[in-house]
């Protein structure tokens, strides 16, 4: 167990490994920050961990503008958790990786923060000013609701590029601190 004793799960979906490895930059700066992370493959989900998780961080790629169908699954099977309050009061937050610079990311944020909100969930949105719009920036497309990357439709291992993977670490790192604020 890290020193804070705060743990943040990472549940995503993840067909080609973009959104994966954007889950694992995540992971790698709220362990940066102290903080316990279990990530998540959508196929793996360990329900019991989520639901003893000080915040949840949800992330599937954008399909023609929406959520996929495996995270819009999941989310339906939490509807037990949902009627009991289980996850109220936890920390939640989202991301989206697209082979576009836009690809509607926006409307899988909002998806997603809905969910959080109709779990009685407290949302952290990105906090970063853009520093520009090129690979090397971040928060190039300039997001301020959760996450968002873009992979163009190349293989994992090359994209999202990384000021994309520098954001996600970023992001990961600042969920930490706030879990660490909370009591």
């Amino acid at each position: 167990m890290s020193l804070s004793s705060k743990s943040l799960a990472i549940v995503y979906h993840s067909p080609y490994g973009h959104t994966a490895k954007v889950a694992s930059f995540i992971a790698q700066g709220a362990q940066q920050a102290g903080i316990e992370v279990y990530c998540m493959n959508i196929e793996h989900v360990d329900w019991e961990r989520l639901d003893q998780a000080d915040a949840i961080v949800l992330g599937c790629p954008t399909y023609m503008g929406s959520l996929t169908s495996a995270l819009k699954q999941f989310m339906e099977q939490s509807s037990k958790r949902w009627l009991a309050r289980t996850w109220q009061g936890k920390l939640a937050a989202g991301f989206t990786n697209g082979g576009g610079l836009s690809g509607d990311k926006l409307a899988v944020l909002q998806q997603i923060n809905l969910f959080a909100m109709q779990h009685g969930m407290l949302w952290a949105g990105l906090p970063f000013m853009p520093t520009g719009r090129g690979a090397q920036d971040i928060n190039r497309m300039s997001s301020f609701l959760g996450l968002m990357t873009q992979s163009d439709n190349a293989p994992a291992e090359i994209t999202p590029p990384e000021g994309d993977l520098e954001t996600a670490a970023r992001f990961g790192e600042y969920l930490g601190l706030l879990l660490n604020r909370l009591n």
